[in-house]
């Protein structure tokens, strides 16, 4: 569970009110009195860490002023009279404005600040590692989720919460994007992302550098490459922060180890499959032999994939389609292709976590030398049992996801 959000800064408020206490307490003990209880001087010490402490709720006005002693007691007592009901009202007035939070004020004061657009498991993911490397930067969330989910975006998170339409001007001029550190546009909807992107940019030019879109789609994201708002910004896809984690941070460990060159069967071709295959072509193109694709609609996706990704490299690539949960699939990758050796990587990578999970352990016991993942959505405490039970590499993609945020993004 998420801590509540405590940003670390000085404790102003509590430091002047002790320092304060002292003051008047060691004025009163350095012989000082008061024109109204003259016996004060030659009272006690608990009776005189009372009167101290009155000062912060009638500020002296019961005690008169303060009288005789060596001067810089008295000293010390007047600033305590003065201190004590001005920190008294300080406290006051930040507890009403802290209770009331009116949101037009917030925003007012924005300056150097993070904006969040999106509600999803990405925008938690992306707050919780912002939070364990900047606890006092101001963060925006633009969100139209429910109302728990926005308390959460508050006490977990310290965010100011505010609905709008991120594609409307009037809306976004309030949440002062020229001051902003970074903007992040991390809603589901990829077409509505880019519209807001294109309305900052002619807004801001020249946040431009600073302004970060995911495209959940892999085919639009590919299909956008060449248009000025993604060539000016920074877009990303979840699948392929995830993937060039598991390849960059496990995969390429396990390549450098083996002798040989190594065979990758991704059972499951979908954004994930795609963007580790891409990845492999990107980072590890001289360490493959064979890629294996297995999925219930492999050919046309392959032909979706190629289209635009461009498949490259010397290695060899076979494509069956079929379900992985159909011990005939696996009968016929094993009668066409090499998979016997410790050169051998299984990525169970479908949208059916329980069915990576149950053929991950199966092809555990048929293929004990071979490197076996297999992906959930969000992280499984009894998942990594199981994987460390059976030396199974149990991934989930929003913790593959927080794993590998660029740094440049929570700085």
């Amino acid at each position: 569970m998420q801590k509540k959000y405590t940003p670390e800064a000085f404790p102003w408020l509590p430091a002047g009110a002790i320092v304060v206490f002292l003051l008047a307490l060691i004025g009163f003990e350095s012989g000082v009195s008061v024109t109204e209880r003259p016996e004060l001087a030659t009272a006690g010490l608990m009776a005189k860490a009372y009167y101290a402490l009155s000062l912060f709720v009638v500020g002296g006005v019961d005690l008169g002023t303060p009288t005789g002693g060596p001067a810089l007691g008295q000293a010390m007592l007047w600033t305590a009279y003065f201190g004590a009901p001005m920190l008294a009202a300080w406290g006051l007035i930040s507890a009403l404005l802290h209770a009331l939070a009116p949101q037009r004020w917030q925003l007012k004061r924005l300056n150097n600040h993070i904006i969040v657009v999106g509600d999803g498991e990405l925008t938690i993911s992306y707050l919780r590692v912002l939070r364990e490397n900047d606890r006092r930067v101001s963060v925006v969330v633009v969100s139209s989720a429910e109302q728990t989910l926005m308390e959460e975006f508050k006490q977990s998170f310290g965010a100011v919460v505010v609905n709008g339409d991120i594609t409307h001007e009037f809306f976004l001029r309030k949440l002062k994007p020229e001051r902003a550190k970074k903007i992040l546009l991390l809603d589901n909807n990829s077409l509505r992302s880019y519209e807001a992107a294109s309305v900052l940019l002619n807004l801001a030019p020249a946040i431009a550098d600073r302004l970060i879109i995911h495209c959940a789609g892999l085919r639009f994201m590919r299909s956008m490459a060449n248009t000025r708002v993604a060539q000016s910004c920074q877009v990303f896809n979840t699948y392929h922060l995830a993937a060039s984690g598991l390849v960059r941070n496990q995969m390429l460990q396990h390549f450098r180890q083996t002798v040989r060159k190594d065979v990758v069967i991704l059972a499951g071709f979908g954004r994930f499959g795609q963007t580790i295959l891409e990845e492999l072509q990107r980072s590890a193109v001289n360490e493959l032999d064979t890629v294996l694709i297995i999925d219930k609609d492999a050919q046309r996706r392959v032909l979706v994939a190629d289209e635009q990704m461009e498949f490259s490299g010397a290695y060899d690539r076979q494509i069956f389609d079929g379900d992985i949960a159909n011990p005939e699939v696996w009968k016929k990758v094993r009668r066409d292709a090499s998979v016997e050796g410790d050169n051998t990587v299984f990525v169970l990578g479908t949208g059916r976590e329980e069915e990576n999970l149950r053929s991950a352990l199966w092809l555990r016991k048929k293929y004990p030398g071979a490197m076996v993942i297999a992906r959930s959505s969000k992280e499984s405490l009894f998942a990594s049992e199981v994987g460390r039970e059976h030396n199974i590499t149990s991934i989930s993609i929003a913790q593959l996801v927080e794993e590998n945020i660029p740094q440049s993004w929570v700085e």
